[in-house]
């Protein structure tokens, strides 16, 4: 079968997630699939783990990155004394981490892979030199577009990568090859960054321009090697464009791409999620007419949007496609993955996560509990090693049982009671070995969310569509990282300075402005002081409230994952081209109805 014949999608039989395929939602491949396909064809197992260790080389680098910098954030943003916005730049990164993935999924599907990595490497270099010569929050709030486009599209074209090169049934123990520096990286990076927090700490961003350039050459060298190969076996194909005059070529771009699909995205979810965390900064900004205004147009943006991407005329080749949507199992995989904690090589992120455990519990550990840097940091990622270790080991299982949703079930379980736990222990009562007990948990049941939510929705899917379900699930899980971001850091915002000015003494109460703005002021109070007391209790008091509402967006993560059909991943054909990992040849889509349907793969 040619990749340009392909139809549909595997069929599947749970009720609303059947397709035939041999009805009328064909499945064409766009260029970039095909090409991508063409280079699969002359891949050696040789060629193909050099591609892997250059994953894996890139997501330690990035891994690193994201232990150092996100530690350098509490320095960054109190040097502007601007301490308190650390909130509105997280839901800046998240924002363009959710939006920039469907594009960056596309740009894959149209120009192919290795063009896809190269733009993504080009902004994540421009995003880290900006950061690094800012001068005011403004500055380093807007280098999060460069730094979030760049690192997302590095991030989803791995599992992408992964995707096209590997069987459902051993992609589970692929995807999480890049989480596995997290269990080194997880040490290492605050004893990195501590030697910029009491000096340079620009320098803790501007190293990684070089660092991640040389660090990625394997697997670009890699990709190119193989896509020189194909072309010279006249398997790459040619872009549709090509030749057509410059007119042409906007115009195919502006429909491959989905351009209009892309502005209406980024719109909807930027101008309803910043103004959500900035509306609560301060006292009356709710009733600033920019913000209203801001949310309303956000509003009608997110109502154009699927209009936009149903008008077939208009959208040909929709930036999300549609049909995934009638899939119960890629819904309720999005929804499920908008409420939990998933682990990314450039940091965790979902609503739980950020109610919990960012953007200020490495604040509420300096401040409250009087750690110092290095010992907040390795409690803060202790989260992060205990999920990567659980994903690692869960994924193994997942090979060799060749079923995935009942260790997710298992994973939102144990999230929930490690959340539950949290609010128990997670005040200033509790020792510090409480605390970590809590990190543990919640990372054990992270971890075992961490692969089997994506799997699913990728089975879903057939290899034209893998692209597209990758984006729309990782763009479900920015957003949710945004929402939590968002509604923390109006919950900070607001909760801090009331408190701040109910409990600081009379004389400390000018100066709440400037406690507020700068963690690193707050320490400056000896502990036992009346104002470091004050301080710790508005820390305490607001880092429940914002528990407390991490225990409430946890109640729909076990109906959405109960909901998830329960595909045998051995007997699932998504009709991969070329060397992949894993074999092929006859496959069956099975659900938890017992029912499947052959589906042969014709050469």
């Amino acid at each position: 079968m040619k990749s340009t014949d392909i139809e549909s999608s595997v069929p599947r039989s749970d009720g609303n997630d059947t397709v035939s395929s041999s009805g009328s939602e064909g499945v064409i491949l766009q260029t970039g699939v095909q090409r991508v396909e063409a280079v699969a064809k002359t891949w050696t197992r040789k060629a193909l783990y050099v591609a892997y260790a250059g994953i894996f080389l890139m997501a330690f680098c990035t891994s690193v990155d994201i232990q150092v910098t996100s530690l350098l954030a509490f320095y960054a943003t109190s040097s502007f004394s601007s301490h308190s916005l650390l909130s509105t730049v997280g839901v800046v990164g998240s924002v363009l981490m959710a939006v920039v993935q469907p594009p960056m999924a596309k740009i894959a599907d149209v120009f192919g892979r290795t063009e896809a990595f190269a733009i993504s490497m080009l902004l994540y270099i421009l995003g880290y030199i900006q950061m690094a010569a800012s001068e005011n929050i403004s500055t380093y709030a807007s280098a999060q577009i460069f730094y979030a486009a760049g690192s997302t599209g590095l991030r989803i074209l791995q599992q992408i990568f992964i995707a096209d090169t590997s069987d459902l049934l051993n992609r589970a123990l692929l995807s999480s090859l890049p989480d596995t520096p997290f269990l080194i990286t997880v040490w290492v990076g605050p004893e990195i960054a501590e030697h910029f927090t009491t000096g340079p700490w620009r320098w803790g961003y501007a190293m990684w321009t070089i660092i991640t350039l040389v660090l990625s050459l394997p697997l670009f060298i890699s990709l190119w090697v193989n896509q020189r190969k194909a072309a010279k076996a006249g398997l790459l194909p040619e872009y549709p464009w090509k030749s057509r005059g410059v007119v042409n070529f906007l115009k195919s771009l502006w429909t491959e791409l989905d351009v209009m699909g892309v502005l209406l995205l980024v719109a909807a979810f930027s101008l309803l999620l910043v103004p959500l965390t900035l509306g609560g900064q301060a006292v009356g900004k709710w009733k600033n007419p920019s913000i209203i205004a801001a949310i309303v147009i956000g509003g009608v943006c997110l109502i154009l949007f699927p209009l936009w991407e149903m008008w077939k005329k208009a959208a040909p080749t929709p930036l999300l496609t549609l049909r995934l949507f009638k899939n119960r199992t890629v819904i309720a995989g999005c929804v499920l993955g908008f409420f939990y904690f998933k682990m990314y090589t450039n940091g965790p992120t979902s609503v739980a996560y950020y109610l919990s455990l960012q953007p200020y519990f490495y604040s509420y550990l300096m401040v409250a509990r009087n750690t110092g840097s290095k010992a907040a940091g390795h409690i803060t990622l202790t989260f992060s090693f205990t999920a990567t270790v659980s994903s690692v080991l869960i994924s193994l299982v997942i090979k060799y049982t060749k079923h995935y949703k009942y260790y997710m079930i298992g994973g939102i379980l144990i999230y929930m009671l490690g959340i539950g736990l949290m609010l128990r222990y997670r005040n200033i009562d509790a020792s510090n070995a409480q605390v970590i007990w809590t990190q543990i948990v919640v990372g054990i049941g992270g971890g075992m969310l961490n692969v089997p939510a994506q799997l699913g929705v990728q089975a879903a899917s057939l290899h034209q569509e893998v692209a597209a379900a990758t984006a729309l699930f990782l763009t479900i899980v920015s957003i949710g990282g945004a929402v939590g971001s968002a509604v923390s850091g109006a919950i900070w915002s607001h909760n801090i300075q009331k408190k701040l000015m109910l409990y600081l003494p009379e004389a400390a109460k000018g100066n709440m402005t400037m406690i507020y703005g700068s963690a690193v002021t707050a320490t400056t109070y000896p502990m036992g002081s009346p104002e470091r007391t004050a301080i710790i209790r508005s820390y305490d008091e607001t880092m429940r409230i914002l528990l407390i509402v991490a225990v409430c967006v946890c109640i729909p993560m076990l109906p959405a994952g109960l909901c998830m059909a329960n595909y045998k991943l051995d007997e699932v054909d998504q009709r991969v081209e070329g060397v992949v990992f894993g074999s092929s040849g006859k496959k069956r889509a099975r659900s938890e109805s017992g029912t499947a349907e052959v589906v042969e793969r014709k050469e």
